[in-house]
């Protein structure tokens, strides 16, 4: 398996090298006496498991004092790692290096693909199948969180190509799966060469042509925006490691987070007043148990976001400019999304080959010729309905398109009444 991939003993074992690591700094010893130390522990961890690992101590009765000394440690290692002429990308936790890392894995799994369908048994192809798929993961988060800010940056040829031969791969897989078990052997080992093949060649367009323009058109700061939307989408095989942290990078003026808090201070703007008395308000007005005044009623703003993730469909907005404003965070989504995808054109949400049905809705809906789009999909076991629906102010003005995505294989399978509580 990947360097990358953790387990419970070494977690057990960085739980106590972090303790020895902390008594050190409580019983005097300077960040840079023990950033060796902290730099061999975190080398191979990832961000969230050096929290979590904290989090523990601070729960067991570490005074939080002790375990905030770490802050300046792991800045000393994230400075010293780029003063000494160390690449970003190449430090554990940048987005570069992980997906570096995830196509380390996908090319060991490729070629054990390869093999066994040369002249491995048929369910020695299938497991190697199986275990290539979270490259799809991977796919995912190129396309939802990397590729918009390459998008901002003009750079749009490549990615669209590659969202396309993602599709290719997509489709292989779903062919292999639904042959599993019934296809010859012969033409069932033919196409899972061809998806080996065809995740090798991906790689190398990415490692050769996606990420180095990527690295020469993003900033640190970008980057740093780009690794902090990458939870919500997932990895492949392996996790970000902590080395080079986006909270030590210097926030950038732009980014989805950025593009968010300005929407929110337009949205509160007072005429007259300056830029920074506009800012200052909206900071201070809008706070999670603000009222937001409905058409019938009012809900506090922390209740309202509760109310939208916890809706039994996924709900995005797109403005009237086709601009995306909006996605319900809900752990059940159906497709996936991040932050980077706020304030970016609905045309690039989309495969390019399916871009100009997208186009054909949006136009339809102001001019007002429909009143809704629906389509459904079978998603492996999965009926999935997606629903576009136009949104018109009082005056009938278009104000732009909400998309709603659910999953109604259980409502579907529904048969006769249920009037009496089942709990």
């Amino acid at each position: 398996m990947s360097e990358y991939l953790t387990n419970d003993a070494t977690r057990a074992e960085r739980a106590a090298r972090l303790k020895v690591i902390i008594d050190k700094l409580a019983a005097g010893a300077t960040p840079s006496a023990v950033k060796k130390e902290f730099h061999d522990l975190i080398k191979g961890a990832d961000a969230a498991e050096v929290a979590d690992l904290e989090q523990s101590l601070i729960e067991g009765g570490l005074p939080v004092e002790e375990v905030q000394r770490l802050c300046d440690v792991h800045a000393d290692v994230f400075k010293a790692g780029l003063e000494r002429g160390e690449r970003a990308e190449r430090m554990p936790g940048h987005p570069v290096h992980t997906y570096l890392a995830e196509n380390k894995e996908a090319r060991k799994r490729a070629r054990s693909l390869r093999l066994a369908a040369l002249g491995g048994s048929l369910e020695a192809v299938a497991n190697a199948v199986r275990g290539l798929k979270p490259i799809i993961t991977h796919f995912e988060r190129k396309e939802n969180q990397l590729f918009p800010y390459l998008e901002r940056k003009g750079f749009t040829g490549p990615s669209k190509v590659m969202w396309g031969k993602h599709d290719e791969i997509r489709a292989v897989f779903r062919e292999l799966d639904a042959a599993t078990g019934s296809a010859g052997s012969k033409a069932y080992r033919a196409k899972a060469r061809d998806l080996a093949r065809r995740i090798r060649a991906m790689i190398f367009m990415e490692e050769k042509i996606l990420l180095p323009n990527a690295l020469k058109r993003l900033s640190d700061a970008e980057w740093a925006e780009v690794r902090r939307g990458e939870d919500a989408i997932g990895f492949s095989w392996v996790k970000p490691g902590a080395e080079w942290d986006p909270a030590l990078v210097a926030p950038a003026g732009g980014g989805a987070y950025a593009r968010f808090n300005a929407a929110v201070a337009a949205a509160s703007a007072v005429p007259g007043a300056s830029a920074t008395q506009n800012s200052s308000s909206a900071a201070a007005s809008i706070g999670p148990d603000t009222p937001i005044p409905l058409s019938t009623g009012a809900l506090p703003l922390k209740v309202l976001d509760a109310v939208l993730k916890s809706l039994p469909v996924d709900v995005s907005f797109v403005g009237a400019d086709d601009a995306v404003m909006y996605y319900s965070d809900s752990p059940h989504r159906v497709f996936p999304r991040s932050p980077a995808i706020i304030g970016r054109a609905v045309q690039n949400c989309h495969p390019p080959k399916s871009v100009h049905i997208v186009e054909q809705i949006v136009e339809a809906f102001k001019r007002k010729e429909k009143d809704k789009a629906d389509f459904w999909i079978q998603m492996g076991d999965r009926f999935i309905v997606i629903s576009y629906k136009p949104i018109y102010d009082a005056d009938g003005t278009y104000l732009g398109t909400l998309e709603m995505s659910g999953d109604a294989t259980d409502v579907r399978a529904l048969e006769g009444q249920r009037r009496l509580l089942d709990w």
